[in-house]
């Protein structure tokens, strides 16, 4: 049975750098997807100024011209989200699924040239979960997971400086905040990071067993 405890646990993003190969061939769509991302989010930070200006400039002098202008920059910079949003999410999913199915074929080469001792340790039915579970866990962290980690920090970094161009002192109460609502975020974040992996290490232990079972049905059926 897998034992948690036994592997090193992981202090950094070092690891990750095992997947920069598997990302090189597709060096054009990573790119286009992190230009439709800068797109969005300066789109998205857009909204808010557009609504602001819409409101300071047109609303209140009561100026149809300059409400008219107001709000087709508004509706521009909503459907320049939409789009470069759709397409980011379009071309970082099937990013993500080229390169699972990259690492998956890797992995299987890897598997089945391993030393005959390997098997005689660890069970058929461990190995194919590796081979699945674990790569759809690498799916979804190098697809959508980062992706959103990624708008997400340009959309703080973004609201940060246009907050700061409108009032100091704001910005400031944010900054004190700030603390205080990631030290719980990094905390929980830990436990889930953990949990996570003895989610899968049980994960491998039931695919394991199920093998067990059903490679020898006859005999289990025999003595159930």
């Amino acid at each position: 049975m897998s034992n948690p405890a036994d592997r090193p646990r992981a202090k950094s993003l070092k690891p990750l750098r095992s997947l920069l190969p598997f990302l090189r061939p597709y060096r054009g769509r990573l790119v286009a997807a992190l230009a439709a991302l800068l797109i969005a989010s300066g789109a998205q930070l857009a909204l808010p100024w557009a609504v602001g200006s819409l409101i300071d400039h047109g609303l209140a002098p009561q100026d149809a011209a300059t409400i008219n202008h107001y709000f087709a920059g508004f509706l521009a910079a909503a459907v320049l989200y939409g789009l470069f949003a759709a397409l980011r999410y379009y071309l970082v999913t099937r990013l993500g699924e080229r390169v699972v199915a990259d690492l998956r074929a890797a992995v299987y080469a890897r598997v089945v040239r391993m030393d005959p001792l390997f098997y005689e340790t660890t069970r058929t039915g461990e190995v194919l979960s590796r081979l699945t579970a674990d790569t759809t866990l690498v799916q979804a962290m190098a697809g959508v997971n980062l992706s959103i980690v990624l708008r997400s920090g340009l959309t703080l970094i973004g609201a940060l400086v246009l907050l700061a161009v409108t009032s100091a002192k704001l910005t400031a109460v944010i900054l004190v905040l700030v603390p205080l609502v990631l030290v719980p975020l990094i905390v929980t974040g830990r436990r889930v990071r953990r949990y996570s992996r003895i989610a899968q290490d049980r994960l491998a232990d039931t695919n394991a067993l199920a093998d067990e079972t059903l490679n020898a049905i006859q005999t289990v059926q025999a003595f159930t």
